[in-house]
């Protein structure tokens, strides 16, 4: 296992689409029980399963458990506080991208209103 001051030495993770357990096990420096175990315990994490039960995580899953990693062993969280961390910035990520959406809406509606008030 990593020391937290070596967080920063992760590996890069490959340009490919669907990772094995064992090669998220190793771009994470987790073992591959300690990540079934997680899928238990964050929602976030929802590798897909194909044949014979087999895990093939993505490239946002990979980003997920290594923040998840982070939080559990650089930053001192238990997992209940860390699943709660997970969550508040998953929902602040979606209000922050609702807000986007309409301010975005906001102005195209303006130029609507500016193309009708101009006939």
């Amino acid at each position: 296992m990593l020391e937290p001051s070596h967080n920063d030495e992760l590996p890069v993770i490959p340009g490919k689409r669907y990772f094995t357990i064992g090669e998220v096990s190793e771009l994470c420096a987790v073992k591959p029980h300690v990540l079934r175990y997680w899928e238990q315990e964050f929602p976030q994490l929802k590798p897909v399963k194909r044949r014979g039960n087999r895990r093939y995580y993505q490239r946002q899953d990979v980003m997920t458990i290594r923040q998840i990693r982070s939080l559990l062993y650089d930053q001192g969280f238990t997992i209940g506080g860390a699943r709660l961390q997970m969550s508040s910035e998953t929902s602040q990520t979606d209000i922050n991208q609702f807000s986007q959406l309409v301010t975005q809406m906001i102005g195209e509606l303006e130029q609507v209103l500016k193309v009708l008030k101009s006939r």
